[in-house]
C-alpha cells in the first residue's frame, strides 16, 4: 500500500509543476516551461502507475489510464516536431486522463458519498476535460491563422484545477495515516 500513498504524492507534485509551467509569470523562459511540463507529466504519469500497481480493482484501470495519457502528453513534448502534431497528442492525452479520472471517480462511489478522493476524482477529470478543450483551441487557432482565443485560459484554468484535484486525493491518504 505504500506505493499507493508515493504515488499519489508524486502524481500531486507532477500536477502543480505542471500548472506551473503553462503560468505565466515573466520569470519562467520557454525552454524551462517545456522541461517543466515534461517533469511534471513524468512524475504525473509514474504515479498514476505506482497507484495502479497491485490493484485490479475500476479504480486501477482509471490510474492506468491517467499514466497512459500523461505518456502520451509526454511524446508529444519530447517526439513530436510539428506544434500541431504536438498539440494533437496533448489533446488525446488529456481526453484519455480525464477518462482515467471519470473512471476513479465513479469507482470511489461518485457524488453519493463525498470525500476527498472522489472529489479529487472529478477534479482532475474536469481539469484535462478543460485542458483538452483550450488545446483542440489552440489547434484551431494554429492550423486556421485564426487571431483571437488561443485556449490558453482554459489549459491555464484547468492545469490548476487538475493539481487541486490531486492535491485533495494525496491530502486523503495523509489523513487516512
Amino acid at each position: 500500500m505504500g506505493e499507493y500513498y508515493l504515488g499519489a504524492g508524486l502524481q500531486a507534485i507532477g500536477t502543480v509543476l505542471s500548472a506551473i509551467s503553462v503560468t505565466p509569470t515573466g520569470f519562467i523562459d520557454k525552454n524551462d516551461q517545456h522541461d517543466l511540463n515534461v517533469l511534471g507529466n513524468t512524475l504525473q504519469a509514474t504515479g498514476s502507475a505506482l497507484q495502479a500497481s497491485g490493484q485490479t480493482t475500476l479504480s486501477s484501470l482509471g490510474n492506468k489510464a491517467q499514466a497512459v495519457g500523461n505518456t502520451t502528453v509526454i511524446y508529444g513534448l519530447l517526439i513530436s516536431n510539428s506544434e500541431e502534431q504536438k498539440l494533437i497528442l496533448s489533446i488525446k492525452g488529456e481526453l484519455i486522463q480525464a477518462l482515467g479520472g471519470g473512471i476513479s471517480f465513479v469507482s470511489t462511489g461518485g457524488l453519493g458519498n463525498p470525500s476527498f478522493n472522489r472529489i479529487g476524482n472529478l477534479l482532475q477529470a474536469i481539469g484535462n476535460s478543460l485542458q483538452a478543450i483550450g488545446g483542440k483551441q489552440k489547434l484551431q487557432s494554429i492550423s486556421k491563422r485564426v487571431v483571437g482565443d488561443d485556449g490558453s485560459f482554459f489549459i491555464l484554468i484547468g492545469s490548476w484545477i487538475q493539481a487541486f484535484g490531486a492535491i485533495l486525493i494525496a491530502l486523503n491518504y495523509i489523513a487516512q495515516e
